[in-house]
Formats: structure tokens, C-alpha cells, sequence
């Protein structure tokens, strides 16, 4: 999910729009129509700038979905807002860390800001928390020797979607919630075991033989965590012209 720095852009725009107070303030109102015009836009959307940013910064974050690496959780098109307080409260621009509140949990679909490229927002979810041995055997994942529970599903809301008559459609129960994800039968299994590093955090898409992941590209540290995703907003995608008023709403399990 690539990503404009809107929260850079509003912190500028607030900087200038003080500082255009300031200098009003100083006499300098009166000598150009212009400077007043502007200085007057600068009071009236002060306030408002500020409470955008303080919504997108500590409470949520709206996201679209572009690729269907998280199928069938989430679909090319779907609308996302993003829970931006929940592992902890975060400055803007700096994303330093000034607030614990608590810890991502395993099955957990996350934003976190990539790690070969940090200006791209990836949305995965959490298989492996530190200190977990993930182990990810003939399609099926074990997690400090725990074998996750696959049961197939006959059918989705949307099957139409994921393109390929070789994908089947498990529910998967890590023991402590529950989730579709996908496999495509014409993709071999590719067998591994990975240990998890303190401050670090395992991640697969849903789709599981069609996702960039941490079975290729590594972990994701603490650090880069945007937020966990929690609502669907809004759903339409662009490429079929496809637009789910039933999805709006929905909460991302």
C-alpha cells in the first residue's frame, strides 16, 4: 500500500499556518490584502488541521486495499480503517514510541510500514511473536510445535474474486481466534522453520501462495507497526468496476 506522507504535509501546513498567525499579529496585517486573505484562511483552517492530524496520528487511519495478497479477509478495493493507539501511542513524523498500551497478539491483520522500503504500508497478519517457532510445513503452520487447525470451506461470499479454480478455502484456528486463508493448489508447498527475533514479529498474508511475506523478505520490527486493521469502510474495485455495499461495515477478523 504505497502511501503520500499526509501527516509531513499537515504538520507543515500547521507550522505555516502559526506562523502566518504570528507574523499578522505583529503589525503586519493592513499592509497587503493579499497577506490578510491569507492569514485569515490560515486561522479559520488551523483548527480543523489539527484535529485531522490528531485522529490520523493517534486514533485511526483510513487504508485501501491494492493487491489481493490478503484474500479472501480482504479484496482488491476494500476500504480500511486502522486502530492506530492499540500497541501504543506514537509521535507523527518521528513514529518514537511514548506510550505502551499493549502488545500485537498472534492472528492479529497489522499495518506496518515495510522494511526494505519504509514509505510502503504492507497489511499481513501475525503468526509469529517473538520468541515463537514458526514452522511452515505442507501448507500447514506450526507454531512452537502447535499445529494449526485447517478446515475446508465450500464456498465464499466472493469466490469470484480470487480468479484461479485451483484455490481452496480453509477456516484456520490458531487456538485463539479464527480466520479464512487461502491455498492454491497449483503452488508447491514450501517447506521452513524460522525463530522469531525479540522486537520482531513473523507475518503472512492470507493468501497464502500469493503473498510477500516474512517467509521471503524477513521480520517485521516493533518499530515499523502502524496499527491493526479493524473495519471495513467502504468496498469497490476499480479493475471490475465492482462496488460491495455489504461489506461496508464489516469488521476484519
Amino acid at each position: 500500500m504505497n502511501s503520500i506522507d499526509l501527516e509531513f504535509i499537515l504538520v507543515l501546513l500547521i507550522f505555516v499556518s502559526f506562523a502566518l498567525i504570528l507574523i499578522s499579529k505583529k503589525g503586519y496585517s493592513g499592509k497587503s490584502k493579499s497577506f490578510d486573505w491569507i492569514a485569515y484562511q490560515a486561522k479559520s483552517f488551523l483548527p480543523i488541521l489539527l484535529i485531522v492530524l490528531f485522529l490520523r496520528s493517534f486514533l485511526a487511519e483510513p487504508f485501501r486495499i491494492p493487491s489481493g495478497s490478503m484474500l479472501p479477509t480482504l479484496l482488491i478495493g476494500d476500504y480500511i480503517l486502522v486502530n492506530k493507539y492499540i500497541y501504543g501511542i506514537r509521535l507523527p513524523i518521528t513514529k518514537s514510541k511514548i506510550l505502551d498500551i499493549s502488545e500485537p497478539k498472534r492472528g492479529d491483520v497489522i499495518v506496518f510500514r515495510y522494511p526494505a522500503n519504509e514509505e510502503i504500508n504492507f497489511i499481513k497478519r501475525i503468526i509469529g511473536i517473538p520468541g515463537d517457532k514458526v514452522s511452515y510445513i505442507d501448507k500447514t503452520i506450526f507454531v512452537n510445535g502447535v499445529k494449526y487447525i485447517k478446515n475446508p470451506q465450500k464456498e465464499h461470499n466472493y469466490i469470484d474474486d480470487f480468479q484461479r479454480p485451483s484455490i481452496e478455502i480453509f477456516q484456520e484456528d490458531n487456538n485463539e481466534k479464527k480466520y479464512v486463508t487461502l491455498n492454491d493448489n497449483m503452488s508447491p508447498p514450501d517447506d521452513e522453520t524460522f525463530i522469531v527475533p525479540e522486537g520482531k514479529y513473523f507475518v503472512m498474508g492470507d493468501n497464502r501462495d500469493h503473498s510477500s511475506d516474512s517467509r521471503y523478505w524477513g521480520f517485521v520490527p516493533e518499530k515499523n507497526l502502524v496499527g491493526k486493521a479493524f473495519l471495513i469502510w467502504f468496498s469497490f474495485n476499480s479493475e471490475k468496476f465492482s462496488m460491495k455495499f455489504n461489506r461496508v461495515g464489516d469488521s476484519i477478523k
